[in-house]
């Protein structure tokens, strides 16, 4: 069974649109570099050429990669209520019980995982321990720093 991937309406959007660009205006520009290093002469000592082959690998991975992704993906409906549910989709408040920190974090699906923006995946510790909590819950993560204790104080979606 194929890996199904949880994204938002506007990471699909993005994929999209991202695809339709390296199908077309970036599949052009590498085809125009490949037929310019050809024109150096011999392509066995051409390292022109050379690059914009794997120029052109890399470009020809990422569409596959896209690809797949589209095709396997699962659309979160992020207009569902959860019943103040923390869930895919969802901003969650929280505070560290350890430092008395307070934090917000978007769960989205991996593909749209960033954590340095706050956006965490619900598959990480944090998200799959936030998981259907509910506010006021504490949440323990077992995290690779060590087990992590958290507050819910809000859920939104």
């Amino acid at each position: 069974m194929a890996k199904e991937y949880k994204l938002t309406t506007f990471a699909l959007k993005d994929l999209e649109q991202e695809l339709q660009y390296l199908k077309t205006t970036r599949e052009k520009e590498v085809a125009e570099q490949i037929k310019e290093a050809r024109s150096f002469g011999d392509l066995s000592e051409n390292s022109e050429y050379d690059e914009a082959k794997n120029e052109q690998a890399k470009l020809y991975g990422r569409i596959a990669e896209i690809e797949n992704i589209l095709s396997h993906a699962v659309i979160i409906d992020e207009t569902e209520d959860a019943a103040g549910k923390v869930s895919l989709g969802c901003t969650v408040k929280v505070r560290d019980l350890e430092f008395d920190e307070i934090g917000i974090y978007a769960i989205v699906g991996s593909q749209e995982a960033d954590p340095a923006n706050f956006r965490i995946s619900d598959d990480s510790p944090f998200g799959r321990a936030m998981s259907g909590k509910t506010v006021g819950d504490i949440v323990e993560v077992d995290a690779p720093v060590g087990l992590l204790r958290f507050e819910i104080l809000s859920v939104e979606k």
